[in-house]
């Protein structure tokens, strides 16, 4: 209620107007095993083979999983953790110690842009 209450009493204050749909639950974030398949060596070619690995299903909420909901997509993780931590050191992206070494950041632009030109090609 409080939720609700405060949006919609704010929005006007911007000459806006609040509708808040509170739902519960997310849909699980799924790759669609084709596409995984395809986008795979790009990912590998892009990032180095030693750095793509094809993990197991993880049970973690994602927002990602709506638009999966309408067309198979592709999740990946991409590493921002700072070098000189490993997995185990470093803060999850909750945490208020996370930190993200941006460098890893043109990785991701890379991936996501070979990817999309090698399935727009066919490859």
């Amino acid at each position: 209620k409080r939720i609700r209450r405060t949006a919609e009493n704010i929005a006007p204050s911007a000459g806006a107007t609040a509708d808040v749909e509170i739902t519960t639950g997310y849909p699980i974030t799924y790759n669609d095993p084709q596409l995984t398949e395809r986008t795979l060596p790009t990912l590998q070619r892009v990032a180095g083979a030693d750095n793509v690995r094809l993990v197991n299903a993880v049970l973690g909420a994602e927002d990602f999983s709506f638009f999966q909901k309408e067309v198979p997509g592709v999740f990946f993780w991409l590493g921002t953790r700072p070098k000189e931590q490993t997995p185990a050191q470093a803060p999850s992206n909750h945490s208020p110690l996370f930190y993200i070494d941006e460098s890893g950041l043109a990785l991701g632009v890379r991936a996501l842009s070979h990817a999309t030109v090698d399935y727009l090609s066919g490859e």
